[in-house]
């Protein structure tokens, strides 16, 4: 089950839906070896520590702009952003209704 997993999370880093960026192929290879990766990770643990948060954040108000900084800006820059783009524009990676 372990090796499954692990094979699901290299075909989806690698065959995602974002295009290769121009960049050298070392830059794109440590894209996908090292960046996406610890975003994956990023994205696991903002999407935990929201949880624990959540309650705070609905009394407060403020659900969507920590569901945003936790949950949204760490998968937006894992999966939505080019291969080997590193200019670190989130706005252009957001969805567009399509």
């Amino acid at each position: 089950m372990r090796k499954m997993l692990i094979l699901f999370i290299v075909c989806f880093l690698l065959f995602n839906s974002t295009l290769a960026y121009s960049a050298d192929p070392a830059t794109i290879a440590g894209d996908i070896a090292l960046v996406r990766p610890l975003g994956l990770a990023a994205t696991v643990v903002g999407g935990a520590i929201f949880i624990v948060c959540l309650p705070i954040a609905l009394t407060s108000g403020s659900v969507n702009s920590i569901a945003d900084a936790l949950v949204g800006k760490p998968f937006s820059y894992t999966f939505k952003r080019p291969l080997g783009d590193f200019t670190g524009d989130l706005s252009s990676y957001t969805p567009t209704g399509d």
